[in-house]
């Protein structure tokens, strides 16, 4: 929550700002600290009108993944070279040319300056700072090896960032391709085969069942365009925000479990996050039942959410790590034996690195396959699309011609 306080300085100087915070006393707590004598402390209305706006972000400059791991690497830099925490974030929040993020770096320094952990401070802004992000930190706190806990981080989410853009970069070119050829298809019902059955009408023939069905198809298109198009952009409005849902979030992912190609790829994106996310907790000595939660809070599909809590669940009760991964049919053997040698050893960190590289590997070869198999598919299936429609415009001209010969 967001507090207005006005308080005095140490030589009696007005000043008054805003102050985020848990709760009022946290916030009076917060401003002692900086040595300031609270004259008043209330919560902030929320906004109204265009102000209102912009506090929904409407407006604000939006912090991507990429600003978090530019940042990464340049705080693992400052730390390195032996910059305070305040310090640091006092530099890069002068320096960065993100508007929003800066306010938010100035925020964790003014909360640090006024005693509050560096773990906690980003605790305060989860939009932002994950909870594996948090709790890397906070590793790095208690163990006094703080610049190493962000050289991991800052590797880490280079890596992820690679990751997240080989995806996207994979269903770019499929999307537009067949978002390009929705629009064409949707002009040529609208105008184009109007206009042929006008002179299929004339004619007097009997049309083939194609013709019938793709004329059946346009009249839809002329007639209902006005109603159909926004039914459907509503419908897909709900279809939206019901996927948003935990139910069908839940529906969604399984789904994507089951399809053949797909499965493969979520499978290994599942993998590859397990090894690195756990390699890199268990390296910087976040415990392992830690670990394992922060991972699932990491994983994207609830599927793996839900086989990380029963894996959880079960190491917390005295089961072995790699026999709580063997009872879960989604988890592949090599990976079971990988993990069982790495307890047996105490090397679990570095084979969860090996593996995490493995995957890696494993997963380039799968987006390629996929983008391997999109490219076809797509060709075939735009081809067919585009065959019926001609076979519904030629036949009947075909058949005219014969009935004039």
């Amino acid at each position: 929550m967001l507090y207005h306080y006005v308080a005095l300085n140490g030589d009696g100087t007005k000043t008054e700002a805003d102050i985020e915070s848990d709760s009022r006393e946290n916030a009076i707590f917060l401003l002692q600290k900086k040595g300031l004598t609270i004259v008043d402390v209330r919560e902030k209305e929320a906004p109204k009108g265009f102000d209102a706006i912009s506090g929904l972000g409407i407006f604000k400059q939006k912090i991507k993944l990429k600003d978090i791991v530019i940042f990464s690497r340049q705080i693992a830099t400052l730390f390195e070279a032996g910059v305070s925490a305040l310090k640091a974030f006092r530099l890069l929040g002068s320096e960065n040319e993100n508007k929003t993020f800066v306010a938010e770096l100035t925020q964790v320094a003014d909360d640090i300056e006024s005693g509050v952990s560096l773990s906690d401070a980003l605790e305060r802004r989860p939009l932002i700072f994950s909870p594996f992000y948090v709790n890397m930190v906070k590793a790095g706190e208690e163990s006094g090896k703080l610049n190493e806990s962000f050289l991991y981080l800052a590797d880490y989410m280079d890596r992820d960032y690679e990751l997240r853009q080989k995806i996207k970069k994979a269903l770019t070119y499929p999307t537009f391709v067949v978002c390009t050829f929705v629009l064409i298809m949707i002009a040529m019902f609208t105008f184009v085969i109007p206009k042929m059955a006008a002179m299929f009408a004339e004619q007097g023939t009997e049309l083939p069942m194609v013709t019938k069905i793709v004329l059946a198809i346009s009249d839809v298109f002329v007639k209902y365009g006005m109603v159909s198009f926004p039914a459907m952009v509503v419908a897909g409005w709900f279809f939206y925000r019901w996927s948003q849902t935990e139910e069908g979030t839940r529906k969604i992912d399984v789904i994507k479990t089951k399809i053949p190609v797909l499965k493969v790829l979520y499978q290994r994106i599942f993998l590859q996050r397990l090894a690195d996310t756990m390699n890199t907790m268990l390296t910087s000595g976040v415990p392992i039942v830690q670990a394992i939660d922060i991972t699932a809070a990491v994983v994207d599909n609830t599927v793996y959410k839900d086989l990380l809590a029963r894996v959880s669940g079960k190491v917390q009760s005295g089961v072995a790590f790699s026999k709580a991964l063997y009872e879960e049919p989604l988890v592949p053997n090599i990976l079971v034996q990988m993990v069982h040698i790495g307890e047996e050893t105490g090397e679990l960190g570095y084979i969860l690195k090996n593996l995490a590289n493995f995957y890696r590997r494993e997963l380039d070869t799968s987006i390629d396959n996929v983008i391997g198999l999109i490219e076809p598919a797509m060709i075939v299936g735009l081809g067919l699309a585009v065959g019926i429609l001609v076979a519904a415009v030629l036949l009947p001209m075909y058949a005219l011609g014969d009935a004039i010969n």
